[in-house]
């Protein structure tokens, strides 16, 4: 077949793009696992090339046409390229392509790829095939015998993309945000420019040797260095989705400009061939996911991921105990948020029963979700269920270090042991509180009014509303688990705000409100924000997701609602007074399973979805799960009392050891100075010597 095609090319002429295509299709493999359906293609025009020379200059004249004739600069510099247009101009595009695809501009040969390799899926098996069976079509086609002149042409090619990309290199390293970040390219000559100067003065020399291309590749390391640096600092400075996009875009020219120099400088190597192999396969994989979504959110969203991640773990709201005293204190902090929720449900509940418009009555309930989670978390009190974003953190640690440490499951048991315990303290401290505080105020309102605070017609609609087993309370579990996780997310996203945006520093700038506090003030106000901005968005958004959702359910027309475990728990006291403590012993027992699967289902949901975005954003993938799993059963098994009460030994250096999370092999350390929080993880402000540090070595 392959055969045939050139001959019939041959015969009848046509255009070379055409003909490429029409031996692409051909290569392409039925499945994209059937490799070696490919090699045999190629070996067997490998073989009808080398027996006919004809062929073989056809072919090879073919390639140097659309190389010499088609303007190949875009596809040298742009393809597999961010463009300069930023992260969400070029995602709308992406979307708008996929619907209704670019026009095709013949002129270009970055156009005709597409054309010539048609699936998004092509470059799958351009890579599977080995560098040794392209080299072999290399060998055939014998770009040896072709003309000077298409030659001497592909190589200015080649020089004017390098110049381009280049110029890109040095304007990019100009630019304010990358200088922001890193202060220190105004103070010495920069990298970025100065590689621009070595390659200017490369070209125009008449004697070019490879002396002079390593003076570009020092200056090119030099440029990789700033980006490691400005992305290893991003854990003190913050980072930000330009900046982000701005480093990938970087680095994807800084690796395409020295592709293009080795083929420059390695004129008669014999590597030579190798490196245009790897271009190649560069470019098709470029082309191919030109309109790709997922890669570009992937690519330049997995930094940002990690400081929120990372950041969210860090706001103090969030702790696995380790000693008792901790525990405790744990405690004694869900205990006072129980009470706080306590009256946040009555709130609720007046609010519900005057019957204001839906818009109204959402925006009125997300006001007392928000600033009763704010006045928790202001009076250092835990909301059980905000504890997954930390937790999640933490794990995802672990699982990177016990990846990299021989899979050492010990001490990431450890810590998941720690963190059952301390989520189950929260619960319990919540809950233990929450429901007589709710009785407590019914019994007043009764005592004082002569009439229940919740009628025995509510009550019953409340009981009904956590029965697991007649309606959705364990949907809606889930529904409220992804606005915990959500919350999470929103808090690490405006701690990274205010180390990068220096929301503090700005506060100290206002003079008005200097003027109105006073700088001693000033200054408490503007670091109590440096620490807590992302504890205090994060609990106020979520409450605002709370106390929204059952409206956007109406607005949507959808039975979108929420269930928590603390208000739940809540109702069903209320509950208790509204039906004067007389309750079937089914429906007693069913409340009582409800709020523990409401619970459950919450932290479930929540922490599932914490540490999927944690371990996506470390770059961690763990194939050791059922030898965890396992571990965790056995030690489950052995020392249950492990996992609902730390010991009463006090901590050790080796239970420090486990409690942190090190890397010794420099890919990810974590290390949690000081002992136990002397108050609780809700703390309004956290103490610098007990803050988690995250530091990354690339």
């Amino acid at each position: 077949m392959i055969e045939s095609i050139l001959s019939q090319y041959q015969q009848q002429g046509g255009d070379p793009a055409g003909l490429l295509a029409e031996l692409v299709a051909e290569i392409r493999p039925p499945r994209l696992s059937q490799t070696d359906h490919a090699v045999h293609a190629l070996q067997a025009l490998c073989h009808v090339l080398n027996a006919d020379a004809e062929k073989a200059a056809l072919l090879r004249t073919a390639i140097l046409q659309l190389l010499g004739e088609r303007k190949p600069l875009s596809l040298l510099v742009d393809s597999g390229v961010q463009p300069s247009s930023g992260f969400f101009t070029e995602l709308a595009r992406r979307m708008g392509d996929k619907i209704l695809p670019a026009a095709i501009d013949p002129g270009y040969l970055k156009d005709l790829f597409s054309l010539i390799f048609t699936r998004r899926d092509d470059d799958v098996w351009v890579s599977a095939v080995t560098d040794g069976v392209w080299l072999q079509l290399l060998e055939a086609l014998d770009f040896a015998q072709a003309p000077a002149i298409a030659v001497q042409s592909c190589n200015e090619s080649l020089v004017e993309a390098a110049q381009v990309l280049s110029y890109r290199i040095a304007a990019a390293g100009l630019e304010p945000e990358l200088i922001r970040n890193h202060p220190e390219l105004e103070n010495h000559r920069s990298p970025f420019v100065m590689q621009n100067q070595e390659l200017l003065a490369s070209f125009a020399s008449t004697t070019q040797d490879v002396e002079q291309f390593r003076h570009i590749e020092v200056m090119l390391d030099q440029c990789r260095s700033v980006i490691a640096r400005i992305r290893r600092n991003s854990s003190q400075t913050g980072t930000s989705i330009r900046l982000t996009f701005l480093l990938q875009r970087l680095t994807q020219q800084l690796v395409r400009l020295q592709a293009l120099l080795g083929l420059i400088a390695g004129k008669g190597d014999a590597g030579q061939p190798a490196r245009y192999v790897q271009l190649f396969k560069l470019l098709v994989h470029g082309e191919c996911h030109k309109n790709a979504i997922r890669l570009h959110w992937r690519e330049n969203m997995e930094l940002l991921a990690l400081r929120v991640t990372e950041n969210a773990s860090r706001t103090g709201e969030h702790y696995i105990t380790e000693t008792r005293s901790e525990y405790f204190s744990l405690m004694r902090s869900a205990m006072g948020a129980g009470l706080i929720v306590g009256v946040m449900a009555m709130i609720k509940l007046i609010t519900a029963g005057q019957h204001h418009a839906p818009l109204t009555e959402a925006i009125l309930f997300s006001l007392n979700y928000g600033l009763g989670f704010v006045l928790i978390h202001m009076l250092h009190f835990t909301v059980a269920t905000k504890q997954p974003a930390m937790t999640a953190a933490a794990i995802a640690a672990s699982i990177d270090n016990s990846e990299s440490r021989s899979r050492n499951m010990d001490k990431l048991v450890n810590i998941i042991a720690q963190t059952m315990r301390s989520q189950i303290a929260a619960i319990f401290g919540n809950v233990v509180i929450a429901i007589p505080t709710a009785i407590a105020i019914g019994a007043l309102v009764y005592l004082v009014t002569g009439e229940h605070f919740v009628s025995t017609e509510k009550a019953g609609r409340l009981l009904a509303d956590i029965d697991p087993v007649h309606s959705g309370a364990l949907i809606y579990a889930g529904v409220a688990g992804v606005c915990l996780f959500l919350s999470g997310l929103i808090a690490g996203y405006h701690d990274n705000l205010a180390i990068y945006d220096k929301i503090p520093q700005r506060l100290r700038a206002l003079n008005w409100l200097r003027s109105l506090l006073g700088r001693p003030r000033l200054d408490r106000l503007a670091s109590y924000v440096e620490n807590n901005l992302g504890a205090l968005a994060g609990n106020f958004y979520f409450g605002c997701l709370l106390g929204g959702m059952a409206g956007i359910g109406v607005l949507l027309g959808l039975p979108i609602d929420i269930r928590h475990i603390t208000f739940s728990s809540a109702f069903f006291g209320f509950s208790l007074v509204g039906t004067d403590f007389v309750l079937p012993l089914q429906v007693l027992w069913l409340s009582m399973l409800g709020i523990l699967l409401i619970g459950a289902v919450n932290l479930t949901v929540s922490f599932t979805l914490a540490l999927y975005v944690a371990m996506k954003s470390r770059k961690v993938s763990f194939s050791h799960w059922r030898l965890l799993l396992r571990t965790l059963a056995i030690r489950l098994w052995q020392n249950p009392r492990q996992f609902l009460l730390p010991p009463k030994r006090m901590r050790t250096p080796a239970a420090d050891e486990v409690a942190g999370v090190t890397a010794a092999d420099g890919k990810v350390q974590q290390s949690t100075q000081g002992s136990a929080h002397a108050r609780a993880p809700d703390a309004g402000e956290r103490a610098p010597e007990k803050k988690t540090v995250i530091r990354l070595n690339h």
